[in-house]
């Protein structure tokens, strides 16, 4: 491909919206680099996936700089265009409890902020020179969850998703001087293999829309705060939730 085709840097590419968000940048000419602290998945669709995906564990943050070298390397013409911390992690008790504050460990904490809050800026530190020269954009996906206490979602996920949308006003300040927006979007219930017996409550007591999400529909946002269309959206978090928040 020639070096003007745009490239977009996905973390937590396998499944449920990081998976649609693929496809959706895919379909329209992106190249997608990914990152996982699995190996590539051969299930996985994309074309050329597994020469564009880099195996890296974001909760080792001592193992991230040879990460970012690595990520570097696969870029044409060293410039990134879009950059989308996907990748989370909300772990559950032994029996698939919800933690909350007064039963998790502090190395669950330590962990769940690792991939969720400390990676995501990280990365966008440790790429700014190719950012800047695409005058490229930044998405952090937070949740529902950052701004209430979820049934399902663990007492450390939910304040490492409020940590990530303060985070993303922070860098909105700081990388728009550089010509590089950041905003954020978050999530309600998707339509994953992930949501959690119950849901179908939720949906019908809190949801006005009376449905779950759709992966693609918040790939569809993604790709729009990517794009020239968000070109003066810059520190924003949208809503994907179906009412929900209201």
């Amino acid at each position: 491909m020639p070096d003007t085709q745009k490239t977009l840097l996905l973390t937590g590419a396998s499944r449920g919206i990081g998976h649609a968000t693929v496809k959706r940048f895919s379909a329209a000419g992106w190249r997608v680099l990914t990152v996982s602290r699995h190996a590539f998945s051969e299930h996985c669709p994309w074309e050329g996936g597994e020469e564009n995906h880099v195996q890296l564990d974001l909760s080792d943050l001592a193992a991230l700089p040879e990460g970012i070298e690595a990520l570097r390397r696969r870029l044409r013409a060293n410039r990134l265009d879009a950059l989308v911390n996907n990748a989370a992690i909300s772990p559950k008790g032994a029996q698939g409890e919800r933690l909350g504050t007064l039963n998790t460990d502090i190395e669950t904490w330590q962990a769940v902020f690792n991939v969720n809050f400390f990676a995501p800026v990280l990365l966008a530190r440790g790429l700014q020179t190719e950012l800047q020269a695409a005058q490229g954009s930044i998405v952090n996906v937070t949740s529902i969850a950052g701004s209430r206490v979820h049934p399902f979602a663990g007492a450390a996920y939910g304040t490492s998703k409020a940590a990530l949308a303060a985070l993303t006003r922070e860098m909105a300040a700081d990388f728009g001087r550089l010509g590089i927006r950041v905003n954020a979007i978050a999530p309600g219930e998707i339509d994953t293999s992930i949501l959690s017996p119950g849901t179908d409550e939720i949906v019908q007591r809190e949801i006005p829309m009376r449905r779950l999400g759709k992966p693609e529909e918040v790939a569809a946002t993604v790709y729009f705060l990517c794009t020239a269309p968000s070109s003066y959206v810059n520190g924003a978090e949208i809503h994907i939730n179906g009412g929900q928040h209201v």
